[in-house]
Order: structure tokens, then sequence, then C-alpha cells
């Protein structure tokens, strides 16, 4: 896999993070981007570009999709891997339209805004949960859903947009999957819609059994069909995505790439048309580099460093920031000290998956590392608290509060559950935390530090081997966490989060020995 260029030129991955199940549009000069981060909150994530290579967050379609247990993480449940799913992004006379929707709740969601970056925005919801639907505006005024997988479907909304109109659910196509051979195990889902010279051209994914993620194109002079379909893109594993043009003419089709414990991964890929069927790729193949401008690196545009310092004016929390699950908006602040990120624990429980108010980034490949500072303080008998890399097999290096002392510990949950790796005691009062990330050619491997003075580090553990679990259905995060195990009010404060797409070079210091 190319690395970010030092040339002139974009390479693939576009976005070397986890940004998966993308849909793009053009506004003039101005690209914009929506993706999938489900449980998380706030959720829907707006990305902008000038050049379809170099992007940044602007915005979010919602704070929280909804007030519900699994998205509270109350009673001892909670949403992973659900929440909201793939979306659709339109701009349509005027106004911008985003669409989702979500098994934890059931229904279909239609975000509108007349200012995509800045909002406000208006929500019309509606059961049921159309999967993986493609919104699309006819030039005739009438409105769809593509949606489904395998057998796809056709709906048409009402005007308002507040759920189908009755008597217009059909099929589309009966079997999509076809192109792709009879041994199919994935479906044709992920559909994204689109007309061109007046042609109808539906895009979908399907997974051959012993293959691998390939490109459907159907295409039909009608919205209705009849629909005929071909297999467009089979390399890499390089698939689901939709087309995009740029002002001066040039076709791309962007993807996304299933890469292991980082995540699903953007890519671009050259569109040509011949006979009026798009023709991606290279010769058939994901070209390593693109005639776009080269890439400035994922910092501070989908990641970012943050010392917790706000101004007047300044919004809480920065865009790049999202928490697991829905916050308890009374237990987090940036402003009782400033400069710092203050945790207060709530809920009483002894499952890091299950704690809330964990504040969580994106990792990023090839390499990455996450660093902060703790003042431990103000912790209560049975807190926990410290520096997380999150997926269902986590692992995270922090501060217990345990009979009345104080340890640093590492826990390693490669297995699918826990396991306290190594503690030493802790006398001072702040502790200096890194977690290091090495994605290259798919090692998936994590180390966990510590200083008490922000100079020499010290392993603590065995490194992480990291694994994309379906459960969680999302890349590593960096996330800051403190939780209760016996009794709620205790806090902590974060100096900083420091985000570098290196690992360092004291990766070769000697573990710390276990003390148990």
């Amino acid at each position: 896999m190319a690395l970010p260029s030092k040339g002139q030129k974009a390479t693939n991955p576009i976005v070397y993070a986890d940004v998966p199940d993308i849909a793009v549009i053009r506004v003039g000069d101005t690209y914009y981007m929506s993706s999938t981060t489900m449980h998380m909150s706030p959720g829907l994530p707006i990305m902008k570009s000038e050049d379809l290579v170099n992007w940044q967050l602007v915005n979010y379609a919602y704070d929280t999709l909804a007030n519900v247990d699994e998205l509270n993480l109350r009673n001892g449940k909670s949403t992973y891997g659900r929440g909201s799913w793939a979306s659709s992004l339109r701009f349509h006379n005027g106004t911008y339209y985003v669409t989702t929707f979500a098994q934890t709740t059931g229904k279909t969601y239609i975000y509108t805004t007349k200012n995509l970056e800045k909002g406000p925005w208006k929500v019309s919801s509606f059961k049921p949960s159309y999967h993986d639907h493609s919104l699309f505006f006819d030039d005739d005024g009438r409105i769809y859903l593509v949606y489904g997988g395998g057998k796809l479907r056709l709906v048409e909304l009402k005007e308002d947009l507040s759920g189908a109109k009755e008597g217009t659910d059909r099929v589309l196509i009966d079997n999509a999957s076809a192109p792709a051979g009879p041994n199919v195990g994935l479906p044709a889902e992920g559909s994204q819609l689109f007309k061109v010279n007046g042609k109808y051209y539906l895009f979908n994914i399907a997974w051959p059994k012993e293959g691998m993620r390939t490109v459907i194109v159907h295409r039909a002079d009608k919205i209705t069909g009849p629909y005929e379909g071909k297999v467009v893109l089979q390399d890499k594993g390089v698939a689901q995505g939709g087309l995009i043009d740029t002002p001066t003419g040039e076709w791309f089709a962007y993807l996304f790439r299933d890469y292991g414990a980082v995540g699903r991964i953007p890519y671009l890929v050259p569109v040509k048309w011949e006979n009026g069927w798009p023709v991606l790729g290279t010769d058939g193949k994901v070209p390593d580099e693109l005639n776009l401008p080269a890439s400035k690196g994922l910092i501070p545009g989908i990641v970012a460093s943050d010392e917790f310092t706000r101004g007047k004016t300044d919004p809480a929390l920065p865009l790049v920031w999202q928490w697991n699950h829905n916050p308890d908006n009374q237990l987090w602040s940036v402003s009782q000290r400033k400069g710092y990120l203050r945790l207060t624990t709530g809920a009483v429980g002894n499952d890091f998956l299950l704690a809330r108010n964990t504040l969580t980034q994106r990792t990023i490949g090839p390499e990455s590392t996450g660093a902060t500072v703790l003042d431990v303080t103000n912790m209560k008998e049975g807190d926990f608290a410290g520096l997380a890399l999150l997926q269902q097999r986590y692992g995270l290096i922090g501060v217990k509060s345990e009979k009345g002392g104080k340890y640093l510990v590492m826990v390693n949950a490669q297995s699918g559950s826990p396991v306290e790796e190594a503690r030493v005691p802790l006398t001072g009062k702040t502790v200096y935390l890194k977690a290091e990330c090495d994605f290259n050619n798919r090692r998936d491997v994590a180390s966990f530090y510590y200083s008490l003075n922000g100079k020499t580090w010290t392993k603590l553990g065995q490194e992480l081997k990291m694994a994309y679990t379906i459960p969680h259905f999302m890349g590593y995060r960096f996330g800051l966490f403190n939780y209760a195990t016996k009794a709620s009010g205790g806090y902590v404060d974060f100096d900083y989060f420091h985000i570098s797409n290196q690992i360092s070079k004291e990766s070769k210091v000697p573990s710390a020995k276990e003390n148990q």
C-alpha cells in the first residue's frame, strides 16, 4: 500500500482511517462527504474538500440519534455496531439532504439544511428502517429510495419526506448479485443511484464466496427499469460507493477497503466512460497514484491534538472528537478547570465498554500515537481512568484507585475478555500516558507506555494484537476514559491529548515488570 506522497500526486488510500460507507457530492467547486460512525455521538459526520483528497470535518447531522437505553449505555445495554449506518447525501434545489437508517430504533432519518457546514438541521424520521438506501430526486420532481440487499427495492417518498407513499414499494432488481456469479456470500447492497446523460446507474457491492468485495453497476433508461448489470471492479477488495465528477469533467469512483484494525479506508478510482458504462480503474486495477493534489495528511482535518484550552467563542469540543455512545453532559467539562478536560464518574460498573463519557478520536495509518497527561488527585476508591484503544478487543493504560493507593495498570482484551497484564504503584499526582499503533502491512499491534516526567517512557504490559470485530464494526479509536466501580463523583483532569502520525523510538524500551 502506498504511503502518503511527498510529491505532487495523491496516493491511495485517500484517507488512511476509518471512514466507511462514504457518500460524496460536489456543489460548485466544493466536495462534501458523509460517512458512518454508528454508535458514536455526535453522529453522521460531514467532511469538506476542495480537491477530493484533503478532507476536513465540518459538521455532524445530529448530536444524538435518539434517547434510548442502548444509545445511553444504561441498564447494561449498548448499541455497538448499530446506531446509524450508511448515509445518502444529496443537494437539491438549494437544500442539502443527509439520510440514514438505524437498526437501534427501526427508523429511517432524513436530515435537511440550507447550510451543510453550519446548520441548523431539520429532521424527519419514520418507520421502517430502509437498509442501505439511496435517496434520489428525479427530474420530474418525484423522490425515491432504493434499498435492500440482494433483492433491491424502490419506494417513492411523500413530497414532505415524512414517509413512503402507500402502494409504491416495488421490487427493482430481483437478484442484483447475479453479475458477481452464483456463489455470493454478501448479497448486493450499499445502493447508490446516479443519473448521467439521461441514464440511471445503480452502484452496489457484493462479496462472492472465496472471492473479494466486488463493485456491481446496473443501468437503465427508466428509474423503474429494466436494469442490466455487470461487474465493474474486482481488485484489492476495494468496493462500495459511487460516482463523482470534477468541475473539469474528470470522473472518479469513491470506494472503501476493509483494512484490518485501522478500519474501512477510502480510495479513489479513476473512471472512464465506454459505450455508456463507467469503466473503473487503470486496466481494471486500483491505482496507487492519482492525478490529483497530494495529501497534506489527516492532521488536523480528520484527527487533531487538543490542549483543551477554549476561547469564549470556541466550541466546547472540536469536531474531531466523538463520544462513545451518548454522553452524560453533566459529567464532563472543559471550563471547570481551564485548559483541562474533566471527566467525572457517574453510574457504577465494572465494564469499560459500558462506561459512559469515553471521549474518542480515530486512529490513523500506517501508524499513529496518542498521548495525554492525567491528574489523578481527585479519584475515588475504585475509580479507573486513562487512555484506551477502543474496540471490542480493547487495550488500555490507566490509573486504578485501589485499597487506599493508586496503581498504573495495563489491561489487554485481545482474547475477548479483559486481562490485567501489569501494574506498578503510582505515588505522584500526575502521569503521562501513551498508546502507539502500528498498522503497517496490517501488523495491527499496539503498545502502551507511561512516564512520570513526559520524557522517559516505560512500556507497560505486552503488545495488544488489534482485531477489527463485527460487533463493534469500527476501526480502533483513541479514548480518554474515567469510570467508577464503587462510588460515583470522583473526577480526573486531562491536560491535553496529542496525536501524531508516527510511533516513537521509545517503542524499544523494556517492559515494566509485572507487580501483582
